[in-house]
């Protein structure tokens, strides 16, 4: 039975491993924790049920991740046309295609997987040791070897090796703020729990998880789960159950390229029908063909693409936004909803204590976190000082402020920097009393006191207790209270004013503490007696509240995110009163409920109240998970913040998940996107880098439309009207056009300012295509308008001048004299370029007037004609090229005009 009962996973039992009683346990599990398995048994159930170690991640081989970025759409397109052009010996063009693919592929490539992955992270976790008691007596055996049933010593300074019920408890505390997100150590006792209903891993007080530190106390644990068993293991299994989706911009791209290539096979069929019906040689229509392909994919745009979001990724990496993928910066500019951690994130991790009740008195502080900066204001009463009052608590205190710096407990840290703003020397006072003994803080009692030599008020010397721990726990020990340097009674008035100011400050979302002391005959003192015992007859000095506070940026950034229309909504391990006062504060409306209660709703519930929530409490991995893919389903491209082992799930499932710079590798290797300093306000300012590169990456798109649409309209009408043999443009005049003309004005497009009210916009839905009713009407008519006019040069040319080659050149000239046109008409979907305002990129400008001059050089160079195969126009062609482009300028203004009209808008617009 007992090594049936080995198999990691506390799910055999009937009953949670918290329900059970350690004798219950150590039963089941067929060990006496006072000697521990047999070193025998211990062998089998490690051969039988494999180490306490997490699966690895099997990394894919480097040819098959290059022979992935063979996939997409565009790749498989040029491929195709590279091997036509072989087949008929166009060398140049196939070896041009062919370094096209192998560029684009090393590109993608290089932006793979450039951190390592989550799963090894969580392995390289537990590299540790463990020690443990076997056959009696006490080993250090690695981790790796440990089995269920084996009994673990844990104390402060150690992590814990596997998933363990405690069954011995000393002022035991675990920091398992990686797994359930709480800004304090967790307590721990041996006291069996309810096992009714399934409890979160921050519930399980009489549990130990794998892989958090012990920051106090020590402790006996029986080993009830090892690897994928562990709670560690469980969100393992989910990380590598989350499929990352692929980025708005990516499938994008992805659906333009079909919908291109649709409209170029579309266009081939035609094009060979009627050239075998005017008995046209093979050979010259598959040149043709190998054009038009060309001609219809937009080979620049990933290169392009890829040095915008680079810079882009630049910027922000000064920032502190460190973006390990580049899809994931105009996935930001998607971003419609942000789940943020609260603790270290949208507040300082640091405690900071606000407010100081005596007795008879109140004080309010100010100053944030641990910087000594910061005053105590004397709001009510008379006391001549605080000093008093607030003793205790520097006293039975084992921290230490170090250059700004807290060493120790946080909580303890927060009251040595209010003794320092009430302007006590801490070294000193603690050297007025010198300690003898000290009773540490224990979950059960739930105080800390230290027995210090010390003089009573007429001079002898006396034991002092002095006593400091969460208020319930010490008022209910009192007798008496401090007031004005004299006690008065402890009576039900006092209490019951101590109990409401409790509640009030609790409501806010204040920790409370409470201090007192009591002075003992040093002749009756023993420092290794019952200590607790001693804790009894205190006279109370006061109470304090303490938080957490918000960040001083945070409340301004998150503003802005709700003014770009951005619902922003706090996630938290803490209990929901806590995340609910501190979301007021930073104008988080909504909602405040538990993550149990949130994953408890049926699934249409879910979807209905979701944006009425603000605050989700005391979550799981799962619900974290569970919100993300609620968002999701309303339409919502969801943002994930988080910095622990329980975040990495749904840090993986967002659209963009965000790991803190402080928090563990597991968080950033499972996310996109690194916060170096843990800020909120440096997530807003990366969305709003985001909105900017995606709004300037659309105007891009609107501009290649443009471009793909002419090419594959004037492919089709020179086939139709049988014009240049059906072939307008040759294969090298194609590449031209796009890598020369095209590249730089993308460049020029995605590194442009700013639209006006960008940040006031509400965020493009999920799934909502470049490709709206405006930008389809928009690009289709100037693709047509092109078309006209380029077919109608290349016949004029035939017609008037007699010949074809110049009226290749003429089209081709003012094809790029027309893009000038649309690159500048491209930053804005309604706005007129007839202002002062479209000149105000000087990127811009850089590229039309190179443009300008390459479209002059073209034809009037031997190098470009030997190239291009153009040839030399005269001043009174080079005439009709331009009026071309005049024609479009004049056309697509008087459309914007018509845009503007029907829905009412007014005045021009530059950009955007």
């Amino acid at each position: 039975m007992a090594e049936q009962a080995g198999r990691p996973g506390p799910q055999e039992a009937p009953e949670p491993w918290y329900g059970r009683t350690p004798q219950e346990v150590a039963d089941r599990l067929g060990v006496d924790p006072a000697v521990g398995l047999s070193a025998a048994r211990a062998a089998r159930l490690l051969a039988a049920h494999g180490p306490n170690a997490l699966p690895e991640e099997e990394q894919r081989p480097g040819w098959l991740r290059f022979v992935d970025q063979y996939r997409s759409y565009m790749q498989i397109i040029l491929v195709a046309s590279a091997v036509v052009s072989l087949a008929i010996e166009e060398w140049t063009t196939a070896v041009l295609l062919l370094v096209l693919t192998l560029v684009n592929a090393l590109v993608g490539l290089r932006q793979e997987g450039k951190a390592e992955s989550a799963m090894n992270a969580l392995k390289s976790m537990m590299e540790a040791t463990a020690r443990v008691r076997r056959d009696g007596a006490e080993a250090e055996i690695p981790a790796e070897q440990l089995v269920v049933g084996d009994v673990v010593l844990v104390s402060a300074g150690d992590e814990v090796p596997a998933d363990g019920r405690i069954v011995e408890a000393s002022s035991l505390q675990i920091d398992e703020s990686a797994l359930t997100g709480e800004s304090v150590p967790a307590a721990k006792d041996t006291a069996t729990l309810a096992g009714g209903e399934r409890l979160g891993p921050g519930d399980q007080t009489n549990m130990a998880f794998m892989n958090t530190p012990v920051t106090h106390g020590s402790g006996l644990v029986v080993v009830t789960a090892t690897g994928a068993g562990t709670e560690l293991g469980r969100i393992s299994g989910m990380l590598s159950a989350t499929r990352r989706e692929q980025s708005p911009l990516t499938r994008e791209l992805n659906t333009l390229t079909l919908w291109i290539a649709a409209a170029a096979g579309l266009t081939m069929v035609v094009m060979f029908a009627l050239g075998r019906s005017r008995d046209q040689a093979w050979d010259a229509l598959f040149v043709s063909a190998v054009s038009l392909a060309i001609a219809a994919i937009p080979e620049a745009l990933p290169t392009v693409s890829q040095v915008i979001l680079s810079v882009g990724s630049l910027n922000l990496a000064r920032r502190n936004a460190i973006v390990k993928e580049l899809p994931s910066v105009e996935t930001l500019g998607f971003t419609s909803a942000i789940n943020s951690d609260k603790t270290g994130t949208l507040t300082m991790n640091q405690m900071t204590v606000v407010e100081v009740l005596s007795p008879t008195d109140r004080y309010t502080v100010s100053g944030t976190g641990y910087r000594l900066e910061g005053r105590i204001h004397h709001a009510a009463g008379s006391a001549p000082g605080i000093e008093d009052a607030v003793l205790p608590y520097l006293v039975a205190n084992d921290a230490k402020l170090v250059d700004g710096e807290v060493v120790g407990d946080p909580t303890e840290g927060a009251l040595l920097v209010l003794g320092h703003k009430a302007g006590l020397d801490i070294e000193a006072t603690r050297e007025r009393f010198p300690r003898l003994a000290t009773l540490p803080f224990d979950p059960g009692y739930k105080l800390m006191a230290s027995f210090n030599e010390a003089k009573d008020a007429d001079g002898r010397p006396v034991v002092r207790c002095f006593v400091k721990g969460a208020a319930p726990a010490v008022t209910a020990r009192a007798t008496s209270a401090l007031a004005d340097g004299a006690g008065i009674p402890w009576d039900e008035d006092l209490g019951g004013h101590a109990l409401a100011q409790t509640e009030r400050m609790g409501g806010e979302g204040l920790r409370v503490m409470a201090a007192a002391y009591r002075d003992l005959d040093p002749a009756d003192f023993d420092p290794d007696g019952d200590l607790l015992a001693l804790v009894t007859g205190l006279r109370m000095t006061s109470l304090v509240g303490m938080v957490d506070p918000p960040r001083e940026e945070s409340k301004a950034a998150v503003a802005s995110a709700q003014a770009a229309r951005i619902r922003v909504r706090m996630v938290t391990g803490d209990d929901v009163t806590t995340g609910a006062a501190i979301a007021r504060r930073l104008g988080i409306d909504g909602e405040a409920m538990l993550g149990a209660d949130f994953a408890a709703l049926p699934e249409h519930e879910r979807l209905a109240r979701i944006d009425g929530i603000g605050v989700v409490g005391r979550v799981a991995p799962e619900h974290k998970v569970l919100l993300a893919d609620t968002l999701k389903k309303k339409g919502d491209v969801v943002a994930m913040t988080g910095d622990g082992v329980n975040d990495a799930p749904a840090i993986k499932a967002a659209d963009i998940g965000i790991a803190m710079g402080s928090g563990t590798d597991v968080a950033k290797n499972a996310s996109r996107m690194v916060l170096a300093d843990d800020n909120f306000a440096t997530i807003v300012h990366a969305v709003r880098e985001g909105r900017k590169l995606y709004d300037n990456l659309t105007k891009y798109i609107r501009f290649v439309l443009v471009l793909l649409v002419t090419f594959v309209l004037t492919f089709l009408g020179a086939t139709v009207f049988d014009i240049a043999a059906g072939e307008p443009f040759t294969p090298p005049q194609v590449l031209w056009i796009h890598f020369v003309v095209n590249a730089p004005f993308g460049f020029a497009l995605g590194f442009d300012q700013e639209s006006p009210g960008l940040m006031r916009r509400t965020p493009r839905p999920r799934g909502e295509s470049v490709l709206t009713g405006p930008v389809v009407v928009t690009v289709g008519l100037a693709g047509l308008a092109l078309t006209v006019a380029l077919l109608g040069l290349i016949e004029l040319g035939r017609t008037h001048y007699g010949s074809a080659h110049v009226g290749n050149s003429i089209a081709f000239t003012a094809f790029a004299l027309c893009l000038i046109v649309a690159a500048y008409e491209c930053r804005s979907e309604r706005g007129s370029v007839l202002t002062v305002r479209t000149f105000d990129s000087r990127q811009m400008n850089l590229a039309a007037l190179g443009e300008f001059v390459l479209a002059v050089l073209v034809t009037q160079m031997d190098a470009f004609h030997r190239l291009l195969g153009t040839t030399a126009i005269n001043a009174r062609q080079f005439g009709w090229a331009l009026l071309a482009a005049i024609a479009l300028l004049l056309l697509w203004e008087l459309g914007k005009l018509l845009a503007r009209r029907a829905t009412g808008a007014r005045g021009p617009v530059a950009a955007g």
